[in-house]
């Protein structure tokens, strides 16, 4: 079963189209049409069963190279949330569960708990 094609996401208040550029087996690619911004989704089965679901987000774009400030360089960064769920034990609506509320300490108060991360508190 598929996404729906094209994938949308909006950064910093512009909406992107992102169109299915590849569907093979457990995985698939959604690619913005300048290729800066893709989304991947792949489920594989790994040791002793465990099943992941991978689901990123990989953001390009050019910026000036710190060293050649007349040149751009392609600069990129990479967000991506794994879900490794036990063969049994849990169903998909108690993983949900536990997702909303990580979402939830993850998006209060403005997303603070991320800002710390990225500022390099542990």
């Amino acid at each position: 079963m598929a996404l729906t094609d094209p994938l949308s996401v909006t950064i910093s208040a512009v909406t992107t189209p992102l169109p299915r550029t590849f569907s093979e087996g457990n995985e698939s690619a959604y690619v913005s049409n300048d290729g800066l911004i893709k989304v991947s989704v792949n489920h594989t089965q790994v040791k002793q069963g465990r099943n992941r679901h991978l689901l990123r987000i990989d953001h390009s774009k050019l910026t000036s190279d710190p060293f050649k400030p007349a040149e751009n360089v392609r600069a990129s960064t990479a967000c991506y949330m794994v879900f490794d769920v036990p063969p049994a034990g849990y169903t998909n609506t108690e993983v949900l569960a536990v997702y909303t509320g990580f979402k939830a300490l993850y998006t209060a108060t403005s997303d603070a708990i991320i800002t710390k991360v990225l500022g390099g508190e542990s």
